[in-house]
């Protein structure tokens, strides 16, 4: 694993903005533009490690789903912060009826060198983005930069495949509709949806865009419909199910749910299973099931335990997204510091540094098969919204 310097393409800001990629620039506290795709360095990789690390989120996917089942038949639910008795019996049915559900895909984030096994720092399962720039401009920068060179990166064939392999599940009556929240002013999960949308419809799925906000409630038939009145059956959300399940149309999620049954009315993907994966708690949960495990990071949810004097540790919400709330406390502090929310305590393994930046690796699952590499880089430890992300090659 290396990292070179390189002259950026003549216009390259047009050129990845054409490729799907329409927020190319991030904007800073002093109001500055910098870039976020920055192809001013890029890293490469050997075939080795790129197999290891294949290997490595074959089993981490593994372990996690492991995990889950876990959480599910040990009643540890309230370990996430699940406590609400419909969300509970919601979750713990989508995973008894996981093989009827469509599941598409996540993120695994990963502290890695190149000089030892790669180390969890978490799993994006149910709303990963970056996903845009790692299937797409980085394929196409390969192209330009290095003919005939490789890249960890089957994310659209997979994409496309996962999609006619799960069509079948999908509920008639309906196309497949495509939802994010237009909060987002960024454009990234707009651009996402729409990316994945078009794989969708490669696989020969007929699809339908709606805004979150947009989606109605026809009181007369007790279903949710789209602008047209048309029932929503199937809905690919780039939305929480942490929102889903807490906001006005909370109720209505959880009355028309379809997790497989004959009973429900709408079918979302991501399942509601996927909450199990997209929260902290489960760093602690896989600990606590593999101790001392290769791939693992010491992490609890009742304290930072010794880690406060030894490694020091990291303080992560249980939900959170793009590095907030999350706080850094090194070893030699003199006490813990306490944190009202629930969180979960994991071991400081500080990011590795190349050319001064810190360095995370994005490892693509698709129909739970590895399935691709996207890297972001920062200035701090925490990876934020202030993160690069940076192509790279197979040697």
């Amino acid at each position: 694993m290396r990292r070179h310097t390189l002259t950026p393409r003549p216009d390259w800001q047009r050129t990845v903005e054409e490729q799907g990629l329409v927020y190319p620039l991030t904007r800073y506290p002093d109001d500055s533009l910098r870039p976020y795709w920055d192809e001013s360095a890029y890293y490469s990789f050997t075939l080795d490690e790129i197999e290891a690390l294949e290997e490595t989120v074959e089993e981490l996917h593994a372990l996690c789903l492991a995990a889950a089942d876990h959480i599910v038949t040990a009643g540890r639910l309230a370990d996430l912060g699940i406590t609400d008795p419909r969300v509970a019996e919601a979750v713990t049915e989508s995973w008894h009826r996981r093989a009827e559900l469509p599941s598409l895909y996540g993120r695994f984030d990963l502290r890695y060198d190149g000089t030892g096994p790669a180390k969890l720092l978490e799993y994006n399962a149910d709303t990963p983005t970056s996903l845009v720039e790692a299937a797409s401009p980085q394929w196409f920068w390969m192209e330009d930069r290095f003919p005939g060179a490789d890249q960890w990166n089957s994310l659209h064939e997979r994409l496309v495949a996962a999609w006619k392999k799960q069509a079948p599940l999908l509920a008639p009556g309906g196309p497949l509709h495509f939802a994010h929240s237009t909060a987002d002013e960024l454009g990234e999960d707009l651009m996402t949806v729409a990316y994945l949308r078009e794989t969708a419809e490669q696989a020969g799925i007929e699809t339908e865009f709606i805004p979150v906000e947009e989606i109605g409630w026809d009181p007369l038939s007790g279903r949710f419909v789209d602008h047209r009145l048309r029932f929503i059956r199937n809905c690919f959300k780039l939305y929480p199910w942490e929102w889903l399940t807490t906001d006005r149309f909370a109720d209505h999620v959880l009355d028309t749910l379809d997790n497989g049954g004959s009973t429900g009315s709408t079918l979302w993907i991501e399942p509601a299973w996927k909450m199990l994966l997209s929260n902290k708690a489960l760093l602690a949960i896989l600990w606590d099931l593999n101790p001392g495990h290769p791939l693992l990071l010491e992490s609890h949810l009742d304290g930072p335990h010794d880690l406060a004097h030894t490694t020091g540790y990291v303080a992560k919400p249980l939900l959170g997204r793009e590095g907030a709330g999350v706080t850094i406390h090194e070893s030699r502090q003199a006490a813990p510091v306490p944190r009202d929310e629930p969180c979960c305590y994991q071991q400081l393994a500080p990011l590795p540094t190349f050319d001064g930046n810190h360095v995370v690796l994005g490892a693509w699952v698709v129909d739970n098969e590895p399935a691709g590499l996207g890297i972001r880089e920062s200035s701090g430890l925490i990876t934020d919204t202030y993160a690069r992300f940076l192509p790279h090659v197979i040697q």
